[in-house]
């Protein structure tokens, strides 16, 4: 939607105060200053893409956390562009199993350099990819025999390029990228053989290589499969690669567990892979360019073709970093304090990885959970890998402010797939259904997308395909499938999941009180479209249905407690302890987990300063654990007390102490950017505590100025004033001059563009 705003700023100066307009440019002045410099320095040097690729050392991640992934952030180091199709980067385990990233920071042994859909910071799979293994020497194949000692010392680790000495192999590997491709270059230490394997990274004994040694390219595909419903039934396309090399290849053939073999192709072995030799001279390079796709060989062809058939590798290094410098440069900070900024940049960085891009450049994607059926995008670009139990409470919001043309082909493209495949999905990823997690949270991401204004698409559609999931249930067939909402038929008649029902057809199974807080969060969430749509009907029954979270609140525990069908409650009840019926967490922790009614909330437990006192039993217990997702919005619910110092408070200390700037500097699973977008808004100042509604709970910011530079070329800017270094209580805020006597800062006040001041003291205003 496309609106023109007249700012505050502009019309006092028009109006001809001009004592507020001089007042006011010496602020201006001094920010753009301080943003110049940093324009001028560049911000691609702060982003720190091993962050997260060793265990979490954060203080929450050692108490909370399980033994295994959830100890991860499992973020790789990723060099792309923002949102790419394929990401590239060095490889230490050479499996695309489930919760096993393609890099760990742990490791001391190289195995090659993928090309990988991992979804960054998850505890999923990848697929589709494909691996580039240097072999100097004589020729080896097996896994075990081609790994590369390293050291972190020699890696150099961008967005735009990853680089790293290889002394054992005598060899140096560097890694650079567009939205579809990738560049592998080797440069050798001495005068050597070199050869190149590549392998389709199949654990299925599945795939396709073939070498055209005359014209030097080698294709290939590596099949994609599900997981979760469907766990094991293939995804309908392929990862598809097109590499073209550029010097003759001297020799080449084809392998597999069972050997080595003088061929040109080979598929369905397994380890499969095909090898090129070459005789390189000290210093000469090899430059492999390698275009992918979802749809075919020849898609991926054309995307090379497209984007970077010419280029040379410091061309394309060159090209990444101005895309990813122009990303950052939405938001510019002024700190001091230097570890602040590596740390912002980073989860920025990590912020814009996903969705993925699922289109070629001729708008051609596979069908939504198709069985290799192709369709067209003619407008936009079409987007899978929504991690939706995690981005849409903090990631895609953010995209919202800052991208919102990018948010509105994401919402095109869920419609997209609710239409291909029946059923708008919950969870959707590798372009299928999955039914992953809890709730039906596409419809919260859609419903916050629209009431931002972010339109342009078909609503009606829209609305349709939320309505379906919210009221209606599947075949079994269906169902089975993944698509619906699971266990809604027991929702729909108690207005809750109750414990006789353990939601088997679900790789998340039980966890019925979390299920039941976050379908009342949906509920409200398609309220508001419905509302906006003058769908009264629906409106006042889904309002109702938001009021559900009150049926799985025991009053005598003041904690959300699992409930049988009789209506009493289960005798297994352990506040601090992980319980069946809660998703990853405690009764405890999911109990704040009402985002669209934070007064109903205060109001179960006895007030507002009932909800205080439960928030401060939270965090001096040491219960709050930010390394998961339900508890994002806790730290920002004393804004809904008369103490919202204690938020500024708490916020500070979560920000010093959850994130750092080192391998194990995230405090679990990033989740495709959710972790990352968090300290992204809570470092500016604000966050979305009900990402549908239109404000953002505020709270202080670290940086002295802030800059975001929005789409509509607006720009929103952030100054805090503070009596001393370590003032971190708000006393007073200003918007373009005007008092701002409120806790909470609205999206339109935002995307308007103007000044935001925030005056701070050492020392809280409290209220009685």
């Amino acid at each position: 939607m496309n609106r023109t705003y007249k700012s505050a700023t502009q019309q006092k100066f028009n109006s001809g105060n001009g004592a507020w307009f001089i007042k006011k440019f010496a602020v201006f002045v001094a920010v753009v200053f301080s943003i110049s410099n940093i324009s001028a320095q560049g911000l691609l040097k702060y982003v720190q893409p091993l962050s997260g690729t060793a265990p979490s050392t954060t203080i929450s991640a050692a108490k909370h956390s399980e033994a295994g992934s959830e100890q991860n952030a499992n973020t790789i180091p990723a060099v792309c562009f923002p949102f790419a199709m394929t990401q590239w980067t060095p490889e230490t385990k050479t499996t695309e199993t489930k919760c096993i990233p393609p890099y760990d920071y742990r490791d001391r042994l190289l195995t090659g350099f993928r090309g990988t859909h991992w979804i960054s910071g998850s505890c999923m799979q990848d697929y589709g990819s494909v691996t580039i293994v240097p072999v100097v020497g004589k020729l080896k194949t097996k896994a075990s025999e081609c790994a590369i000692p390293f050291s972190h010392k020699d890696e150099a680790a961008t967005p735009a390029s990853y680089k790293v000495d290889l002394p054992a192999a005598h060899l140096t590997a560097e890694l650079s990228a567009t939205a579809r491709c990738g560049l592998v270059q080797f440069t050798m230490q001495q005068d050597d053989s070199l050869y190149v394997l590549v392998i389709p990274n199949s654990d299925r004994g599945e795939g396709f290589v073939q070498i055209n040694a005359a014209k030097g390219e080698v294709w290939g595909y590596n099949p994609a499969h599900r997981i979760y419903q469907g766990w094991g039934e293939p995804a309908g396309f392929n990862g598809c690669f097109f590499m073209k090399i550029e010097k003759t290849i001297e020799s080449r053939g084809v392998f597999s567990s069972e050997g080595i073999f003088q061929n040109d192709s080979m598929g369905n072995a397994k380890s499969l892979g095909a090898f090129l030799g070459f005789k390189l001279k000290k210093g000469e390079r090899l430059l492999i360019r390698i275009g992918t796709s979802f749809t075919s060989i020849e898609g991926a062809q054309r995307n090379l073709q497209k984007e970077n058939a010419f280029a040379s590798f410091d061309e394309t290094v060159s090209k990444a970093k101005a895309v990813w410098e122009k990303a950052l440069s939405q938001i510019k900070v002024e700190t001091g304090n230097e570890r602040e900024k590596r740390i912002f940049y980073t989860a920025l960085y990590h912020s814009f990885l996903h969705p993925r891009l699922f289109n070629d450049v001729d708008g051609r994607y596979p069908r939504f959970a198709g069985k290799h059926q192709f369709e067209t995008k003619k407008k936009g670009n079409y987007y899978d890998d929504f991690s939706m139990w995690d981005i849409y409470r903090a990631q895609l919001p953010l995209l919202e402010i800052l991208q919102p043309g990018l948010v509105n082909d994401f919402v095109q493209s869920m419609i997209l797939k609710g239409q291909q495949g029946g059923w708008l999905p919950i969870f959707p990823c590798w372009n299928n259904y999955t039914a992953a997690m809890i709730g039906d949270h596409v419809t919260a991401f859609i419903a916050s997308a629209y009431n931002k204004g972010i339109r342009d698409y078909d609503v009606n559609e829209g609305y349709r395909l939320m309505r379906q999931t919210a009221f209606d249930l599947p075949s079994a067939s269906d169902y089975k499938n993944g698509k619906g909402r699971r266990a809604l038929t027991s929702y729909l008649h108690y207005g809750y999941i109750p414990m006789e029902d353990s939601v088997p057809e679900a790789f998340h199974k039980k966890e019925q009180v979390s299920r039941t807080l976050e379908y009342a969060y949906d509920d409200y969430a398609l309220s508001v479209v419905a509302k906006a749509l003058n769908k009264t009907g629906d409106y006042q029954k889904l309002k109702q249905r938001s009021l559900n979270y009150k049926n799985v609140f025991d009053k005598s525990v003041n904690a959300v407690r699992g409930r049988h069908a009789d209506g009493s409650w289960a005798s297994s009840f352990h506040p601090d302890v992980r319980e069946s019926y809660i998703t990853e967490g405690t009764p405890r922790q999911y109990t704040f987990y009402v985002p669209q009614d934070v007064p109903g909330l205060a109001a179960l437990m006895g007030g507002q300063k009932a909800l205080e006192k439960a928030l401060d039993s939270l965090f001096e217990k040491g219960e709050y654990w930010h390394g998961n997702e339900p508890g994002h919005q806790i730290p920002f619910l004393y804004n809904y007390t008369t103490s919202p110092w204690k938020t500024q408070r708490t916020v500070q200390k979560i920000l010093s102490e959850e994130y750092g700037d080192g391998p194990g500097g995230l405090s679990g699973n990033d989740d495709a950017g959710q972790m990352s977008a968090w300290y992204v808004f809570a470092s500016l100042g604000f966050y979305p505590v009900d990402p549908v509604s239109n404000f953002y709970a505020l709270c202080t910011p670290i940086f002295d100025n802030v800059v975001l530079r929005l789409e509509n070329r607006k720009n929103f800017r952030i100054v805090c004033h503070r009596k001393k270094p370590n003032a971190i209580f708000i006393q007073k805020i200003t918007l373009n001059g005007k008092s701002y006597n409120t806790k909470f800062l609205s999206y339109s006040d935002v995307v308007k563009g103007g000044l935001l001041e925030i005056y701070l003291s050492d020392t809280p205003t409290k209220s009685d």
